[in-house]
């Protein structure tokens, strides 16, 4: 079997609980390779970001090139992008590549740290318009303009119910063209939940590369986000991180 190289476009969290560290946690208890295109460089722990420096656009070209060009990729998953420049030098890029891309609009960190500016956030469109899938929290989702604002771009739109109310959990897939899918799951009494959704698009974006169909690597991807929660090592004093490393015993159902 052929292991999925997923090329990862995102910020680094040096408290290892978001970003390019939970990125590459999850693709590698999931069986993948992590390549990654660092677009940031945040000073960050469970209690918050105390400082970020984008990485320059041309230097986030040079790492994509650069994997591209030798090892090859099966699948995208995009975070943070650090700048406006850099989410038109990555749309340039990717535009040159038919592999699933999956999109993660990072904005706003768990400790409520903004990771995007105006112009950023406008330059998002050019990336919904690549993406297979676009997954944000509730409210990113109203961020960018609701529902069928980002399905209007053609793409899949995986919603991140952890943000909501209740004791329930729904995780919805929409599709720009059939039905909607929905998994339910109790929502646990935890803050041990930075890097939930950097999680969640990576290990997407891992079921996609391993040539799964979008509904499976849906269902897979909630499912190793919920083991990880529950797996959190507790380490902080704020929103501690996920546990992708001790999801030892998931396995991947069988391809459609």
């Amino acid at each position: 079997m052929t292991i999925p190289r997923i090329l990862i476009i995102a910020g680094s969290d040096s408290g290892g609980g978001a970003g390019i560290q939970a990125d590459i946690k999850t693709v590698t208890m999931l069986g993948g390779h992590a390549m990654t295109a660092i677009t940031a460089i945040t000073a960050q722990n469970t209690l918050g970001v105390q400082a970020a420096m984008p990485v320059p656009a041309h230097m986030v070209v040079a790492q994509i090139d650069s994997v591209v060009s030798d090892i090859g990729v099966d699948a995208v998953k995009i975070g943070m992008i650090g700048s406006a420049e850099t989410a038109h030098a990555v749309a340039d890029r990717l535009e040159q590549l038919a592999v699933p891309i999956v999109f993660d609009p990072v904005m706003v960190a768990t400790s409520g740290a903004v990771l995007a500016d105006a112009a950023t956030i406008a330059a998002f469109d050019r990336l919904m318009r690549l993406a297979s899938v676009v997954t944000p929290n509730l409210p990113e989702l109203e961020a960018l303009g609701g529902e069928a604002a980002v399905l209007a771009h053609g793409c899949h739109l995986l919603v991140n119910g952890g943000h909501g109310e209740g004791h329930e959990i729904v995780d919805r897939l929409l599709s720009p063209s059939g039905p909607p899918r929905e998994l339910r799951g109790k929502r646990f009494d935890t803050t041990d939940t930075h890097g939930t959704g950097c999680t969640l698009a990576s290990a997407l974006a891992c079921g996609l590369g391993a040539g799964f169909p979008i509904n499976k690597a849906f269902e897979q991807a909630v499912s190793f986000v919920r083991i990880a929660i529950l797996e959190a090592p507790g380490l902080g004093q704020g929103h501690g991180p996920l546990g992708q490393q001790f999801v030892t015993d998931f396995q991947w159902g069988e391809r459609d």
